[in-house]
């Protein structure tokens, strides 16, 4: 089991990094707020550190690196994924932003990630469910922990719920209109629908909330909610 980022066969991804890129905004709800939100409370803890380092992981994409990286001149970046495909198209817009020269693209899984380096924050957006188990979530956790500072922000996103509940099956109906009135084929969303227990694992937002605290985080607090996404801030616990 992959500890981490598995977008490459996942419904999100479809034909290709490119074509990922331009559906996921019609997909979710409020894509680009997350993000923004995403900024200003990583700003707020790292605004006066000079010259942070940050540890992106499921940086496939680029959204991350390029939302930091253009309102941030002097942060740095190192952005892990397991999808090839998705880092070509990372690269690729960062090239064109300009902001290679401040990040470390890795065809990597978090845990076997040769780094020694402590970093300043982490993000791991929309990554989480797509590991199977309590296992394998806590893992990745940890794995990201491990590479932080005491005191250092994580800001974290995943698909949350029970698939099957009551609650899960009024969010999803109204997040399939959401997605039908954006232009996302029926077909889509049946593929994105079936992929719970599949390709997708999604748990409870309070157990991942009790995983954070038992991976070393602490100070959990949610930032972002659309539909069955949530998303949080914590910062990794001080050493004693």
């Amino acid at each position: 089991m992959r500890d981490s980022m598995s977008k490459a066969a996942s419904p999100w991804e479809q034909a290709d990094g490119d074509q990922y890129i331009q559906s996921i905004s019609r997909k979710i709800p409020g894509y680009q707020l997350q993000y923004d939100l995403m900024d200003t409370l990583l700003t707020a803890r790292l605004d006066k550190r000079e010259k942070p380092r940050l540890l992106v992981v499921g940086a496939g994409g680029g959204q991350e690196i390029l939302k930091l990286g253009l309102n941030h001149p002097a942060w740095s970046f190192s952005g892990l994924d397991t999808s090839q495909r998705m880092l070509q198209a990372a690269q690729q817009r960062l090239g064109v932003a300009g902001l290679l020269d401040r990040v470390e693209l890795h065809h990597t899984e978090t845990s076997t990630w040769n780094c020694t380096r402590a970093y300043d924050a982490a993000t791991c957006m929309l990554v989480l469910h797509f590991l199977q188990g309590r296992t394998n979530k806590l893992a990745l956790l940890r794995s990201i922990a491990a590479r932080l500072q005491p005191g250092a922000p994580l800001c974290l996103s995943a698909i949350c719920g029970g698939p099957g509940s009551p609650e899960w099956q009024i969010q999803m109906a109204g997040w399939r209109l959401h997605m039908l009135g954006n232009g996302i084929p029926e077909e889509q969303w049946k593929t994105f629908e079936h992929s719970f227990g599949v390709t997708s694992h999604p748990l409870p937002a309070a157990e991942v909330e009790e995983l954070l605290e038992e991976a070393g985080f602490m100070t959990v607090s949610r930032f972002f909610g659309a539909y069955l996404i949530d998303g949080w801030v914590a910062v990794k616990a001080l050493e004693r």
